[in-house]
């Protein structure tokens, strides 16, 4: 038989396991700010078009829930789907390690916890806990039904769309702010002018971008945030689809969390559970399904009883596990949702000037169900121009967050192809430069009302000057007009060749007009309202 151990051995045993439990916490933190780093840096590595595409969106493709409803919603496995077994197996084995460890918007919302909230107000209820199993279902009932709107929710697609949209630009912002009040330094003049030609094209693009929903991005993120007020990690505990799907994995997971022994109810555990997790009425055991393996409730342990020990049991399911009948109400909901977003009230036709970007109206005929948009943003991110943006109601309800192209705010480069190098799903295709120089986006239309050579005969030749085409596909004519006090004025006025013309909106962007520019580009199919 084991020897007894004496008092004076119990303290040193507790010294000694929480000296190892602050370790592994210190471990995940430090995991976590690495993982975060290196998605900023694959982030940064986006915009240059230096790196693989494939490496660029290692981690859209390495989330199971975006590559499952993309494959659902396009009845065939998506481009590097697989790669998302990889997450799947990683669950299986240490549970939903992934949100605790791996996810950047975890590891921000873990930053914000307003922990001495907790003390002032009562937790929801634990059955709220069905919402993000409910929108689970919905997202992917509505991916078999071809609509892919519900994966704005997805973690890594907010936190990237946050940074692409709304973080990075306004850092930009600050950065060039800063920047001016210190080349008023005498000395600092030429040690800024060096490091922003260093660093500027290596982190910021050349030109400060513009996107104009940053406010309603903003506030979302905001809200998310601002949403550990009600409960540390909210997000995580009711709202997130993603870690729905890992909790259903999580059940059967080999490493879970066990008490050694009879628990003497002190309660710190649970106070220092991030997700809520640890039930006292169950002799303070954990759900596997929301249990993130953050560790957090073994230095709180003054006993040292707590362990992660491997277990092949299949934990029964809780009090806010969805059934089948919340299943059932899941799909029926998804497909009302779906019915709707097609209807006149919520659809929008495809308007004329509604752009996407080169090769997607090819790759997904039915522009309006962009079965493949997972909504992650990267090739808005891509972009160089800034000419993609993010949708809000543009195209409608089910087109949300999906990307548009707006030449008043950017242009398609003519030696540009990164959107589709970025892309995880190909929703944007993969083309050569040379392909991509074929693609048409749309046809340029002057508005001669509106266009400064046409209307108020001033020479202006700017938008055949910008048209990168070899075969240019605006022309000058010249042509006779007469002035006001009846004299003949020779001037050069724009023509489009239609013929050539790929929409790459350049001479939109370039257009001196104020305002609307007097040269749209459109989508040539549509009937135009001219």
């Amino acid at each position: 038989m084991p020897a007894k151990s004496t008092p004076g051995q119990q303290p040193a045993r507790r010294r000694s396991f929480s000296r190892t439990a602050d370790g592994w916490v210190r471990a995940r933190q430090a995991v976590q700010i690495a993982v975060l780093l290196l998605f900023i840096v694959l982030f940064i590595a986006s915009h240059q078009g230096a790196w693989a595409g494939s490496l660029v969106n290692l981690p859209m493709r390495l989330d199971p829930l975006q590559m499952l409803a993309t494959s659902l919603a396009g009845r065939t496995l998506a481009r590097g789907a697989l790669l998302a077994l990889l997450t799947v197996l990683f669950t299986l084995v240490f549970g939903r390690a992934w949100c605790g460890w791996l996810c950047p918007l975890g590891t921000v919302l873990d930053w914000f916890p307003f922990r001495g909230q907790r003390t002032r107000r009562p937790e929801p209820p634990a059955s709220w806990r069905r919402i993000k199993y409910a929108l689970l279902f919905i997202t992917l009932a509505a991916a078999l039904l071809g609509n892919l709107t519900l994966l704005v929710l997805d973690p890594l697609a907010i936190f990237w769309r946050t940074l692409s949209t709304v973080i990075w630009p306004a850092l930009d912002q600050v950065v060039t702010g800063a920047q001016a009040l210190l080349y008023q330094v005498p000395f600092l003049g030429e040690p800024l002018v060096t490091l922003d030609m260093w660093l500027r094209p290596l982190i910021f693009p050349a030109a400060p971008l513009y996107y104009r929903d940053i406010l309603f991005f903003s506030i979302f993120f905001i809200l998310l945030v601002s949403a550990n007020l009600l409960a540390p990690r909210f997000w995580c505990r009711y709202i997130c689809p993603l870690g729905a799907l890992l909790g259903l994995f999580s059940r059967l997971a080999i490493f879970r969390r066990e008490l050694k022994g009879e628990c003497k109810g002190c309660t710190l555990c649970t106070a220092s559970c991030p997700t809520g997790t640890i039930d006292p009425a169950k002799n303070y055991a954990s759900d596997p399904a929301e249990c993130t393996m953050c560790l957090e409730c073994l230095p709180a342990c003054q006993r040292a009883q707590i362990t992660f020990t491997p277990g092949f049991s299949l934990t029964p399911g809780q009090d806010y596990d969805p059934g089948r009948r919340e299943a059932l109400i899941a799909i029926g909901a998804a497909a009302a949702g779906v019915a709707l977003f097609r209807s006149s009230l919520l659809a929008k036709r495809e308007a004329p000037f509604l752009l996407r970007p080169p090769g997607a109206r090819e790759a997904n005929p039915d522009v309006v169900s962009l079965t493949r948009c997972t909504r992650c943003s990267e090739c808005i991110r891509a972009c160089p121009t800034g000419a993609l943006q993010p949708a809000l109601f543009d195209a409608g309800a089910e087109g949300f967050a999906t990307p548009i192209l707006v030449p008043r705010l950017g242009y398609c480069d003519y030696s540009c192809s990164a959107c589709g190098q970025v892309c995880p799903t190909q929703a944007i295709p993969l083309l050569s430069l040379a392909e991509k120089r074929l693609q048409v986006i749309g046809k340029a239309y002057i508005y001669e009302d509106r266009c400064l050579a046409w209307s108020d005969h001033t020479p202006c030749v700017v938008c055949e000057e910008m048209c990168p085409l070899p075969e240019k596909a605006i022309l000058l004519e010249e042509t006779t007009v007469w002035s006001p006090d009846g004299a003949a004025v020779q001037i050069q006025l724009p023509h489009v060749v239609r013929e050539r013309c790929i929409g790459c909106g350049i001479c939109e962007y370039k257009c001196p007009v104020s305002g609307e520019s007097a040269i749209r580009v459109y989508i040539p199919e549509l009937e135009v309202p001219f």
